[in-house]
């Protein structure tokens, strides 16, 4: 069952499960988009095809916070929030290393499309995000990040790049055991309604899991 955070006639929100496709994909898992498809037809008894815009992504491993258009009129609204980042997207992240303070990553990122593989380079688009350190231990440090760019990959690539590799990140963390799942949650997510252009916030906390669960319990306000 997919925790509902939001839900009105234009918009729904939901908390995607790790390890669940966004969109259907080669691998035939059920998706999130699929499923609230499913859901809205069966709580609202829908015939034939049901509408869900998508307005943005997480990667398959991340979870977290995210909405969907409910009609094809939200949807362009959103995406134009998207388009002009005026779409607020926080992410609690455990990276590799003892990181202090706060600071801005800039950086230019490209997508290899033949290998899914993201890179900085000069001919990439520009990705920005904003940092703060919560808490350390020897190993790990406990990151909150605003995401100023939804650029693919983007938190990972920029942290890595600087050698502070995500835990658990099997893509860009050479020293990650195949058993652990990447330190990367979606927290927070503030848009304005599409119609009533009221401001949604929504919310949730550090996720119960290790190495998440760590930090738990040293910073208790998490």
């Amino acid at each position: 069952m997919i925790k509902i955070l939001y839900e009105d006639n234009h918009v729904i929100a939901v908390v995607k499960p790790i390890n669940m496709p966004v969109c259907p994909d080669e691998s035939h898992d059920q998706s999130l988009l699929d499923y609230i498809k499913k859901y809205l037809k069966q709580k609202y008894n829908k015939p034939g095809n049901v509408y869900l815009g998508l307005i943005h992504r997480l990667d398959r491993p991340v979870g977290g916070i995210m909405v969907f258009a409910k009609t094809s009129k939200a949807a362009s609204r959103m995406a134009e929030q998207i388009r002009t980042n005026k779409i607020t997207k926080k992410y609690y992240a455990v990276i590799c290393g003892n990181l202090k303070g706060k600071g801005i990553m800039k950086d230019k990122l490209l997508k290899d499309k033949t290998t899914n593989i993201v890179t900085i380079n000069e001919q990439g688009k520009e990705a920005i995000l904003e940092y703060q350190t919560i808490a350390n231990t020897k190993e790990y440090s406990l990151i909150d990040i605003h995401l100023i760019t939804g650029r693919p990959h983007q938190i990972r690539v920029q942290f890595s790049s600087r050698g502070y590799p995500l835990y658990g990140d099997q893509k860009y963390n050479p020293k990650a055991k195949k058993n652990q799942q990447i330190a990367l949650f979606s927290y927070y997510l503030s848009f304005t309604h599409p119609t009533t252009k009221e401001k949604i916030e929504l919310r949730e906390p550090l996720p119960p899991r290790k190495p998440f669960d760590t930090f738990k319990k040293n910073t208790g306000t998490y």
